[in-house]
């Protein structure tokens, strides 16, 4: 809920003097048409239960607060981008993956569109939409901690960027510390 308090204030998170690369894009039209059904849920429930106002009012409730959960979820989105800065590239997914690749690990990136995704060791796939479109390969591992705090080397990182053809471009030319 802060990243929506975020987004309206139109701030991001963590991004400091780094150049920010959004991913949210990917995830738009469909964050949105769910929120839409949510929102048209919590009307037809409301005409539904209209006779039995104390399951109305707690159902009322839950909807709005699914149809704000669901803002928010792509808000996280929003003011946690990919940042590209200090010597590090730190790659996003929201709240849930926060990895800081510095940029003397990094032995090549190219711009590769890629829809499937099978689970390798010592990959991570930050998948927007089922896509990623850029893929770093690295010189040395870099340690990935989950959402849970389980910890993983990984050695290929494919993630998703709006401008993934800036950012390949950003990482192939020196970028001063």
């Amino acid at each position: 809920m802060a990243s929506l308090g975020l987004w309206l204030a139109r701030r991001t998170h963590g991004t400091g003097g780094g150049r920010a690369f959004g991913y949210a894009g990917g995830q738009a039209a469909m964050m949105f048409g769910f929120a839409f059904v949510c929102a048209v849920e919590t009307v037809a429930l409301s005409v539904l239960l209209a006779d039995w106002p104390v399951l109305h009012a707690v159902v009322l409730v839950l909807d709005v607060y699914t149809v704000v959960f669901v803002v928010a979820l792509h808000a996280a989105s929003v003011v946690r981008p990919h940042v590209l800065g200090g010597g590090v590239l730190r790659v996003r997914q929201a709240v849930r993956v926060d990895v800081r690749i510095p940029l003397e690990r990094i032995a090549s990136v190219r711009r590769e569109l890629r829809m499937t995704h099978e689970r390798a060791d010592g990959e991570l796939d930050v998948a927007v939409g089922s896509r990623t479109t850029v893929t770093v390969e690295l010189a040395e591992p870099v340690a990935h901690v989950t959402f849970f705090g389980r910890r993983r080397e990984v050695r290929v990182v494919r993630f998703h960027a709006d401008d993934a053809d800036g950012l390949v471009r950003a990482l192939a030319r020196p970028v001063p510390l």
